[in-house]
Parts: structure tokens; sequence; C-alpha cells
């Protein structure tokens, strides 16, 4: 069960050497609310291209759509993590790696989406790839051990 292991890894977390993780879970959580914000602005971007009466197709749409409700819900497993839930920090941890391949991978595909999306796309992933470098580092790694 989750609760013994939860509890252990919040006390680690909120102890001195846990004030590092601390940090590097909230530097976590600004990248993850910095690209939710980006992806909001992609999102009105399609809108305005759309409005503007030039084509967008219904990849784009669903994209720019979800993308911004993804934010939401890996914030939350963010801060769920901060509190020393494990699975929420594996989640994102993978989140954070698999995300922005899967995007720009996708975005590369000639004829999928315009480049002006596929740019678009790119800087909204950069937060996240942050995000992939700290759940990787040392501080949160150490936080968070491999359970034997």
């Amino acid at each position: 069960m989750e609760t013994n292991e939860h509890s252990t890894t919040a006390a680690a977390l909120h102890s001195v050497p846990g004030h590092r993780a601390q940090e590097a879970f909230g530097a976590a959580k600004t990248s993850i609310k910095v690209y939710g914000a980006l992806s909001a602005v992609a999102l009105l971007a399609v809108v305005a291209v759309a409005s503007g009466g030039h084509m967008v197709n219904t990849f784009m749409w669903v994209r720019a759509v979800l993308l911004p409700v993804a934010a939401v819900l890996i914030h939350r497993l963010a801060v769920s993590a901060s509190r020393g839930s494990r699975r929420a920090f594996e989640r994102v941890s993978a989140l954070a790696v698999i995300m922005p391949i899967a995007i720009i991978g996708v975005d590369l595909i000639p004829g999928v989406c315009p480049p002006w999306y596929a740019a678009t796309q790119t800087v909204c992933m950069l937060p996240v790839i942050r995000v992939a470098f700290l759940t990787r580092g040392s501080t949160l790694r150490a936080a968070f051990p491999k359970a034997r």
C-alpha cells in the first residue's frame, strides 16, 4: 500500500535536505504553469488563424484544445508528487519525457501541420523538457529512491 511509503516520503520531502526537493518541485510546477500558459496562447493562435479564414485542420484543433487540459492534469500530479506521492512523481517524470518526443515528432511528419504550428508546439514543450531534467536530477531522484 502506498500510505506508509507516501507518509515516509512526505516527511523526507519536508526535512532540511527535502528543502532542495521542494525547491525543485516548485520549479517543476512553475514550468508546468508556463507550459499551460503557452498552450493556451497556442489555442488562441489557432482560433485567430481560423477566424482569419486560413486553413486549420482537425488535428490542430484537437491538439490545441487537449494540451492546456493536459497541463492542468500534469500540474495536479506535480502537486501530489511534491506532497510525497511516488506514483505521481513517476507519472510526471514519464510524461515530461514522452510528451515532447511525441508532440515534436508528430509535428515533424510532413503535411500534418503547418510550420508555424509546429514551431508553436515546440516552444510549448520547452518548459516540459525542463521538467524532464528536474525530475531526473539528483535532488528529486534522492527524494524518491527506487524501491527494491
